[in-house]
């Protein structure tokens, strides 16, 4: 009898785990014939081809909102952002300001020739100097450096420290007199700048310059010859000389003389540095009643400027503005051991 009873049992439980199955099942499969739930944000009523994309922002917006609230929270039409407009305008204003600066920055450049004697012993330390002026000098600028041709290589190594656009040209020929290798290098200067076609303002400075940086900026102004005053320094003398133009306003009406009296010569006393000119003059003879048929021409550069300055006083412009009354460079003569070496 116990047998029975308990086969018995074990059948009804079998039935029971039978009947909920099928109950668990029958539920579930009409479970997914049901419809779903409407989602939490409403449609748009915008048309899908004219539904606007959704920005980084607008979706970082969405997040932080669900963020906060628990849940997806419906986020309103997305709209062009203020900042852009605002980014635009100021874009545009930059552009405007950049144009503007690019046409108060001169586009003229500054071509500076300086010679330079062995027989200097002070020469590499004034180049250093005077490379520490010329390196604030607004582009476009040049430095044609010239030398006599020597084993050592400290000039050359000099120049390319300074970090300014320069041509180094060096020359073979020996001279017993300063002003005639002076007058050489100047020449083989002019010649490099007619032979490349270097357009310019060029400018014959010394050594022993001093500048102010204003100086720089007036010369770009000059269109055919321009020409200062300028003053004269000897370190064993407590004197200052004043030599250079004098003007009405940018016209040149006289010359500052270096005597009290009328005995001076013809044509009045220029100093090298003292007046800078336009380089197209150099291969533009036509223009300039310049020979170009004669050999010797080229050798007689300099002299073919000094004779122009000299004589063409309405060609010349003073600087600056105003009367040439501003002082804007110094030349510095210092007493040396070697004698005859004047920058001058």
């Amino acid at each position: 009898m116990g047998s029975m009873e308990r086969s018995k049992k074990k059948v009804q439980l079998y039935k029971k785990a039978i009947v909920h199955f099928l109950l668990c099942f029958v539920m579930g499969f009409f479970t997914g014939f049901a419809p779903s739930a409407k989602p939490s944000i409403p449609s748009s009523p915008v048309s899908a081809s004219n539904r606007p994309a959704f920005s980084p922002l607008s979706m970082e917006a969405i997040h932080q909102g669900a963020s906060r609230n628990g849940s997806l929270t419906p986020h309103p039409e997305p709209q062009r952002r203020p900042d852009e407009s605002e980014a635009a305008k100021g874009l545009k204003e930059e552009e405007g300001e950049a144009k503007e600066d690019e046409k108060l920055v001169p586009g003229r450049q500054i071509i500076v020739v300086t010679p330079t004697s062995s027989k200097d012993e002070f020469r590499v330390v004034h180049l250093r100097r005077l490379a520490n002026t010329l390196r604030l000098v607004p582009p476009p600028f040049l430095w044609i450096v010239v030398e006599q041709k020597t084993e050592s290589s400290e000039m050359s190594e000099v120049l390319r420290k300074t970090g300014i656009m320069y041509r180094h040209l060096v020359f073979k020929e020996n001279f017993t007199h300063h002003e005639a290798e002076m007058d050489h290098q100047r020449n083989l200067a002019l010649n490099h700048i007619e032979l490349h076609r270097l357009n310019g303002i060029v400018h014959f400075a010394g050594l022993s310059n001093v500048y102010d940086l204003s100086f720089f900026h007036e010369i770009r102004a000059i269109e055919v010859f321009g020409t200062w005053p300028m003053a004269l320094l000897s370190a064993n003398r407590n004197k200052v000389r004043i030599q250079g133009p004098v003007c009405d306003s940018s016209e040149v009406v006289g010359w500052h003389l270096k005597k009290m009296n009328n005995q001076t010569d013809d044509r009045p006393p220029v100093h090298i540095s003292s007046f800078a000119f336009n380089s197209s003059i150099l291969w533009d003879p036509e223009r300039w009643g310049r020979p170009s048929s004669v050999p010797s021409t080229k050798q007689n550069t300099i002299k073919f400027v000094k004779k122009e300055i000299q004589e063409g006083e309405t060609k010349l412009i003073g600087i600056p503005a105003g009367g040439c009354s501003k002082i804007m460079l110094w030349s510095v003569h210092s007493p040396r051991r070697t004698e005859n070496i004047d920058n001058s």
